[in-house]
């Protein structure tokens, strides 16, 4: 493969799963600054890791790991820096539930869902975004190294905590 068609081929996978980088961005910066510099640093160790993607494996789970390893390491980063324990939830993502939940009660729930959500530390963060994406078990335990046994479990103890809290 070319330089030129490695390029291309990298630039169509980019652009068919792009919400995949979206999704963890907006996940795990806060600010709309914050959320594109991660996307771009996300899509930068995307195309350095893309030589060593196999193909035999599901793309979209390979995304899901760097964009994620990616995201877990920012806020590793951010945390330093600003000795913070949790990301506030940012109003810019209330604009973005507005438009899925047209009723006050569903974006109410869909708000308080996600200052859970942003409560929680990088791998459960991490854990539920692959939940809620609909990611079967399988597939969430390899994008986070961890046992399907792991994750049914983690999910069933953060569905236990979600009902407390809420």
């Amino acid at each position: 493969m070319t330089g030129n068609d490695r390029h291309q081929a990298f630039s169509s996978v980019l652009q068919q799963h792009a919400g995949i980088v979206f999704k963890v961005a907006n996940t795990y910066a806060r600010l709309p600054e914050d959320r594109a510099d991660l996307a771009q640093e996300i899509a930068a160790q995307l195309w350095h890791a893309w030589p060593k993607y196999d193909t035999a494996r599901s793309v979209s789970t390979w995304m899901y790991r760097v964009a994620l390893n990616v995201a877990i390491s920012h806020v590793r980063v951010q945390a330093l820096r600003n000795r913070h324990d949790a990301v506030p939830l940012d109003e810019d993502l209330h604009d973005m539930a507005g438009a899925l939940a047209p009723d006050h009660e569903s974006e109410q729930h869909l708000r308080l869902l996600q200052a859970f959500i942003a409560r929680q530390p990088p791998l459960e963060r991490a854990l539920l975004l692959l939940y809620l994406d609909e990611r079967p078990q399988r597939e969430i335990a390899e994008i986070l190294g961890i046992s399907e046994a792991n994750v049914s479990t983690k999910i069933g103890r953060l569905k236990q905590r979600l009902r407390d809290e809420l």
